[in-house]
């Protein structure tokens, strides 16, 4: 079998790259050695390792465990049958950490769950989300309870987000708005993403869709460290201007083609900066959160009041996902004429 051996120091990038190629052999185990990260190839990722400068070896490889990882976990926890029924059966991946959520009867065995979950879920660190989001820079509760670092690279769409989980919160909810903002054509467009964070949208519109240039304004100092080293890591530094600060303070005004307003819980209250950014013919991307009751009046009562009279028109109202019971996060798109 042929074997790409990747720098320990670049698995978290080119590993995820390999596997969005369709370039992993996946029926064999990625395995460690002495050099490196050991991964099995196809003949199409031989060439595409060899053009990066990196090692190709001819070697053994095992067969991926033929149980999933709920029989795994099942089998190497020992613990009561009424504890057993508690653990997760569901998990989140950032990149090489795994997330999960425990119920308080199981935290005396916390770090034998961890060391599990990693085997099974073949992740290098494993991290338990204590539920909620904090204050206004919305800061999960996350601890890390196996492994040495919770910073990970996830690859997603083709773009690497870079993060710590236990700092910042990957919104894996909004994957097809990203998804979609990447399939826009902004080909010589200015945008303005006002909540930009690790560089969800800005990313996307950068590398895939083609705007010429993006100011993307982040408030939270954790947030804004990541959307740099994201830039950089993309290679959009020509295209993105990261502006720490809050958005309301922004000195710019009708300058942007498209302004990307991708937060909730109160986004509303900043619609009237978005109204201030955009040119006549621009659009604006609206994301809130709305009880479903309440829709689509209440969103475009809110639309109305921050327009400060321009015209426009709201060209589509969508679902981003449900956010709470009765209540769900929507994005409408607002092509502003006046």
């Amino acid at each position: 079998m042929r074997l790409a051996v990747v720098p320990n120091h670049r698995a978290s990038d080119i590993i995820p790259d390999l596997l969005e190629r369709g370039l992993v052999v996946r029926s064999a185990k990625i395995s460690k050695s002495e050099n490196g990260t050991l991964v099995p190839v196809n003949a199409e990722g031989e060439a595409y390792i060899l053009s990066l400068g990196l090692e190709v070896i001819e070697g053994e490889v095992h067969g991926r465990k033929d149980q999933s990882p709920q029989q795994i976990i099942d089998r190497s926890l020992p613990l009561p049958a009424e504890l057993k029924s508690l653990l997760p059966q569901r998990w989140e991946f950032v990149g090489d950490v795994a997330i999960i959520r425990l119920d308080e009867r199981l935290k005396a065995y916390e770090k034998e769950i961890g060391a599990v979950y990693a085997e099974a879920l073949e992740v290098s660190s494993v991290c338990v989300d204590r539920g909620g989001i904090h204050g206004e820079l919305r800061r999960p509760t996350v601890d890390l309870i196996h492994g040495e670092s919770s910073e990970s690279v996830r690859l997603e769409n083709g773009i690497f987000y870079k993060l710590d989980v236990r700092e910042l919160m990957f919104a894996s909810g909004n994957v097809d708005e990203r998804a979609r903002m990447g399939s826009l054509d902004c080909g010589g467009e200015t945008v303005v993403d006002m909540f930009a964070g690790i560089g969800y949208f800005t990313i996307p519109l950068a590398k895939h869709a083609g705007a010429e240039l993006v100011y993307a304004c982040e408030k939270n100092p954790q947030s804004f460290r990541y959307l740099k080293e994201n830039i950089s890591l993309n290679g959009v530094e020509g295209k993105v201007r990261p502006v720490l600060g809050d958005n309301r303070d922004l000195p710019l005004a009708g300058v942007a083609d498209r302004v990307i307003m991708g937060y909730v819980r109160g986004t509303r209250d900043f619609l009237w900066k978005g109204f201030d950014l955009v040119v006549p013919g621009g659009m604006i991307h609206f994301h809130d959160t709305y009880p479903i009751w309440e829709m689509p009046q209440a969103l475009e009562r809110d639309i109305a009041l921050a327009s400060a009279g321009r015209e426009y028109v709201i060209e589509d109202i969508r679902e981003v996902k449900s956010f709470a019971p009765s209540v769900s996060h929507y994005v409408a798109d607002i092509r502003v004429y006046g």
